[in-house]
């Protein structure tokens, strides 16, 4: 499959593209969706954060599973939006997506860790490069236990797959996307190498 073709668009566009995906990227669904369902403010357990690996601290299995599959849906909603427009202005809302969903606005800029809206929005922009995350990922959780592993280990092939397959342009995104994420782990890469980092299924 070639990278994506076509004149550029235009800076204005990109940047509408941009603030589009982030807008739609901010939507905290697990703060919202653990409030509906009156069990409190998710940032106040666990890790703090967002996402559907602390919503699954508040023992609903369901809920944990909506926001995972929302958060990755946001950032397939906003590259499919925008690359009705441009491949490029699809590129740029997916930027913007990844950024709106660790970066909120309405929580201060202080949200998830990223690795659901990253599939969404490579679900997006080559479907096929998620079968790859998805692969990985299993493949590393299944023979060490660790999740967090596991997503750096998928985020870190991603790029090098897609340069491979020729996917330039995409595979320069998640090159960034990718260093983002592993910012976001920083805390997980420390307990990972201390050793105690907790593993899929461990109780506390």
């Amino acid at each position: 499959m070639s990278d994506f073709s076509g004149g550029p668009a235009g800076v204005p566009l990109l940047l509408f593209a941009l603030a589009f995906g982030y807008l739609l990227g901010s939507i905290p669904f697990g703060l919202i969706l653990t409030r509906m369902a009156g069990l409190g403010d998710v940032r106040s357990i666990g890790s703090g954060n967002i996402g559907a690996t602390n919503v699954l601290r508040t023992g609903n299995k369901k809920l944990a599973a909506a926001t995972l599959l929302l958060d990755m849906l946001k950032g397939t909603a906003a590259v499919l939006i925008a690359g009705i427009v441009s491949p490029e202005a699809a590129i740029a809302a997916g930027l913007g997506a990844f950024l709106g969903h660790i970066f909120p606005v309405w929580l201060k800029f202080k949200g998830g860790k990223g690795v659901a809206t990253y599939l969404g929005v490579l679900l997006g922009l080559f479907w096929q490069g998620a079968l790859i995350f998805a692969a990985v990922w299993l493949g590393v959780a299944y023979t060490t236990r660790y999740s967090s592993l596991a997503a750096l280990v998928a985020a870190a092939i991603v790029p090098i797959a897609l340069y491979i397959i020729g996917l330039h342009q995409i595979a320069v995104l998640f090159l960034i996307l990718t260093v983002i994420v592993f910012i976001k782990h920083r805390a997980n890469i420390q307990r990972l190498i201390s050793g105690t980092e907790g593993k899929i299924g461990s109780k506390g």
